[in-house]
């Protein structure tokens, strides 16, 4: 099995990098503030979070494809690094603490590109996580001061917490009525959205989480720690990995359960 440690001390290197810029401007009166077309929100900070990691990578691994939310595709080749500079941008511009950079490595396999190393920095909570294929999944102030992750143990859908983001894309996807026969059926729901969800299952505080709605940058980091929890992470339809466009994870266990759910067949 290849080593991705050298991989991941430099996610870790970049991800230090990136907080330092964006608490820096954390709450700052005079941040700036443009709508994308899309009709999202980001501020100097994404921006500028994501030129300094881009000239990160492109001084230690030239030639490695870069892939961000904000200035897109750059490079070709097997390995490509996938960047969200401040995932929970909203939560940034409001001075909510919810918000992390996001940044992992691909890799070309079957089935596409798949996520072999993940760092989810979320420097306003003071936390970090991260993975690596075939190395687990950690958290902790450092990669020499990490505790292992590990999903919950729970097995009834009446005893497990739901975590998600917001009722109106379920209703935009047709999806309302499923979601709401969920949160019925479950111990306890919370909207903590954003990346914070998938960290929380992979630590085992929360046993399921979804999100109708999703970019790759959003996922790819997330859906390796929570794998290496043990967790399952995949799309709505099943499919396994960042690659549906939408999110389910979960302890494994209930993933069945909460995809039939959310896809009305129950």
């Amino acid at each position: 099995m290849p080593d991705y440690r050298d991989d991941l001390r430099l996610a870790h290197v970049l991800a230090d990098a990136a907080d330092a810029a964006t608490m820096d401007r954390f709450k700052a009166l005079d941040l700036k503030v443009e709508t994308k077309p899309d009709m999202t929100p980001v501020s100097e900070a994404d921006k500028a979070a994501e030129e300094l990691i881009r000239g990160h990578l492109q001084r230690a691994r030239p030639r490695d494809a870069i892939l961000g939310e904000e200035y897109g595709i750059e490079g070709t080749g097997p390995r490509r690094w996938v960047i969200d500079p401040i995932d929970g941008t909203k939560n940034y511009v409001r001075g909510v603490p919810v918000w992390a950079t996001l940044i992992s490595l691909m890799e070309a396999g079957e089935g596409g590109y798949q996520p072999v190393v993940g760092v989810v920095s979320a420097p306003a909570l003071s936390r970090r996580w991260w993975a690596a294929k075939g190395h687990g999944a950690f958290t902790g102030r450092s990669l020499s001061a990490a505790s292992r992750l590990q999903v919950s143990q729970v097995s009834r859908m009446a005893d497990a917490s739901f975590a998600y983001s917001s009722l109106s894309g379920w209703e935009d996807q047709g999806r309302l009525d499923g979601f709401l026969d969920l949160t019925k059926a479950v111990w306890r729901t919370r909207g903590y959205g954003d990346f914070w969800p998938y960290m929380m299952v992979a630590e085992g505080s929360v046993d399921i989480c979804a999100e109708p709605e999703l970019s790759l940058w959003d996922m790819a980091a997330t859906a390796i720690v929570v794998t290496e929890a043990g967790g399952s992470f995949t799309g709505l339809d099943g499919r396994p990995g960042p690659h549906s466009g939408n999110a389910a994870a979960s302890n494994s266990i209930l993933h069945d359960e909460l995809l039939g759910y959310l896809n009305q067949r129950y």
